[in-house]
């Protein structure tokens, strides 16, 4: 369960629009489904995601969409643009899927598209790729992340086994963003309200701040890099919990275009491991 890279399918998919839905006033929910989605399948990760591709302006492409032919014939220039986004669940038997957005107006590619989306729209996405669920032979759980974790986070959530210990964390903005979702008896998530602080500060209070229960964790830390970076070593060194027992990675960084931060995404979680290998 330790973190590593997860590639998705090279198969684009053709989906549909099927309704959206506004569930807190910066999240908005779209559901893709249509015959296009034939043959997409997970393979029972609670962090899915998919790469939605959005063609340049005045960009077009022929039919039947095919990456490899665009990458061939196209200038690197119009090649689509993608955004990784978690699949907040997945029904085979309908083909449909749920995807959350975070929409801050104009700001960005997917939100602006899934704040405008109308039945019958069109995407294309590749996917999918993915890698944790919670592991039913775990003492107990730790989830954490801010909005962009939240998808995974709920649909962990909703897989946990009967019973299961789970201390839940997740940051937004303010007490209009919290959403309900589906938890194991006893669990309540700890949600917890930026009101303009940086974006993670409250997370790692609250997890420096907590009374781990005894026994093996199984943890999921997902969100803004800078955070993600100084929790990933309070766990490993302050807390001394191994590898394989984390699932921890910034899905974005502040300041930075999704396509800027996956150029160094790699190289900087290499170099972060370095230094608190070197701090052991």
């Amino acid at each position: 369960m330790a973190e590593r890279p997860a590639r998705t399918s090279p198969t684009a998919y053709e989906a549909k629009v099927v309704h959206t839905e506004r569930i807190t006033p910066h999240m908005t929910r779209v559901v893709l489904g249509g015959e296009g989605l034939t043959g997409f399948a997970t393979d029972g990760y609670t962090d899915h995601y998919v790469k939605l591709l959005f063609a340049p302006e005045g960009v077009s492409y022929p039919e039947p969409f095919d990456m490899d032919r665009i990458r061939e014939e196209f200038p690197r220039e119009q090649w689509p643009a993608n955004r990784t986004y978690t699949v907040r669940s997945w029904n085979p038997t309908l083909l449909e899927m749920t995807i959350d957005f975070v929409v801050h107006g104009d700001e960005g590619l997917a939100g602006p598209w899934a704040a405008g989306a109308r039945a019958g729209d069109l995407i294309h996405i590749l996917g999918p790729g993915g890698g944790y669920a919670p592991d039913p032979a775990a003492d107990w759980h730790l989830l954490v992340g801010d909005e962009s974790a939240l998808p995974a986070i709920a649909a962990s959530l909703e897989r946990m086994p009967a019973g299961a210990v789970v201390h839940a964390f997740i940051e937004v903005e303010s007490a209009d963003e919290e959403q309900k979702i589906v938890t194991p008896d006893g669990v309540e998530v700890q949600w917890l309200h930026r009101a303009g602080r940086p974006v993670g500060e409250a997370l790692v209070t609250a997890v420096t701040e907590l009374e781990f229960p005894s026994g093996a964790v199984c943890a999921f830390v997902h969100g803004e890099a800078a955070f993600v970076k100084e929790l990933r070593r309070h766990l490993r060194l302050e807390r001394q919990v191994p590898r394989e027992q984390l699932s921890i990675s910034g899905y974005w960084r502040l300041g930075k275009t999704d396509e800027a931060w996956r150029e160094v995404k790699r190289e900087w979680n290499e170099q972060v491991e370095r230094e608190q290998e070197r701090a052991a």
